[in-house]
């Protein structure tokens, strides 16, 4: 690959199953302002996560667990509410456990392209 592309990396949309809980809190999809967003995604550790979940989600929605980042709990959920009050995920609570997933048609209504840069961004090795 030549200097400057990126690998095209295929975004994965799940179908939303029957029957989930309401979402938590969120902005309406007219809400969301860029700034916020990008503020959001500056953050390293919370790019990452909507990465792993636009390409490697397995289920609708994932536990925090799931994303082995090896961090607090308090600090991973500091940064899922970052990304839920920024409109970026949606977070419905499962019982004791809270599950994510990107709003990616909220996004790309609102951001064309935004989620595909995501998706193209090669992270460093921590």
């Amino acid at each position: 690959m030549q200097t400057g592309q990126r690998e095209a990396r295929t975004i994965r949309v799940l179908p939303e199953p029957e029957g989930l809980p309401d979402p938590l809190p969120e902005p309406d999809v007219a809400d969301l302002r860029l700034e916020t967003v990008l503020g959001a995604l500056s953050d390293p550790l919370r790019l990452r996560i909507v990465r792993k979940l636009l390409l490697e989600a397995e289920e609708f929605d994932h536990p925090c667990g799931w994303f082995e980042l090896g961090r607090p709990k308090s600090t991973l959920t500091h940064h899922f509410k970052a990304l839920r009050e920024a409109g970026i995920t949606r977070q419905r609570q499962y019982g004791l456990e809270r599950r994510s997933h990107v709003r990616v048609a909220d996004l790309n209504a609102r951001f064309p392209g935004l989620l595909d840069l995501v998706a193209a961004w090669t992270p460093e090795e921590p």
